[in-house]
């Protein structure tokens, strides 16, 4: 058993058969010891479960939890969280399944937490980006932060992003339980209240690409929540 306090990713999976044996190797060459990574899948029909189960028999710092239904990314992560910090984990780190987040930068990613309590793999700063995007997707991503500036007031450059790593006491100052965002949303949430508790943010540049294979898990609804989540964590108070 390792002294230090461990390095947790928690990666959130939904039909993701294709993709969580590449991803999983992948984040685990990169993770620094000791180190442990987390897949929280949603009762996947494609099987993913069972893949991540394989996995976590040959590789002793793999484990997985189930969640009996499909219940959108926010409470899948807060699920994952709620699990590292009971564990001991010194940092959390968060990233999608489908290589959208390149596991190449989570050394980066976490370097940053030197300097800051929260990192921010970010599109929308110098020497960040997107590739195989088109033109509707890069305007409600771009719309979609703008978006959140102007209601929350705050100076992230890249409020959606869904690339971070958290220190222990980030997390554990936000009431986990409280946090009710189901899409994409809690990314901005999530954000929001490490600021608003006076947590250091830094944002690191990344270039995010759309997933090799399967299907974008973005809908009309998960746009549509966010757009009546966000005014709604101006409104509560901290």
């Amino acid at each position: 058993m390792a002294d230090s306090p461990a390095t947790w990713l928690v990666i959130p999976t939904y039909n993701e058969a294709a993709n969580v044996e590449a991803i999983g190797a992948a984040a685990l060459a990169e993770l620094p010891e000791p180190r442990r990574l987390l897949i929280v899948d949603d009762d996947s029909p494609d099987g993913t479960g069972a893949i991540a189960d394989r996995i976590a028999a040959r590789e002793p710092d793999v484990e997985v939890l189930h969640r009996p239904r499909k219940q959108g990314i926010g409470p899948a992560y807060i699920a994952g969280f709620k699990q590292a910090l009971a564990a001991g984990a010194g940092v959390v780190a968060q990233m999608d399944a489908d290589f959208s987040h390149d596991p190449a930068d989570l050394p980066r990613l976490l370097g940053a937490l030197r300097d800051a309590d929260l990192a921010i793999g970010s599109r929308y700063v110098d020497g960040g980006g997107v590739a195989d995007w088109g033109v509707l997707r890069r305007a409600v991503s771009r719309g979609g932060g703008s978006y959140a500036r102007l209601i929350l007031g705050f100076p992230v450059n890249d409020p959606t992003g869904g690339f971070k790593a958290f220190r222990r006491d980030v997390l554990e100052s936000i009431d986990l339980d409280s946090v009710d965002a189901i899409g994409y949303a809690f990314q901005v949430e999530m954000t929001y209240r490490a600021i608003q508790a006076g947590f250091r943010v830094i944002e690191v540049p990344i270039t995010f690409r759309d997933r090799r294979v399967g299907e974008s898990k973005m809908t009309g609804r998960i746009v549509l929540e966010a757009a009546w989540r966000v005014p709604a964590m101006r409104l509560r108070q901290p």
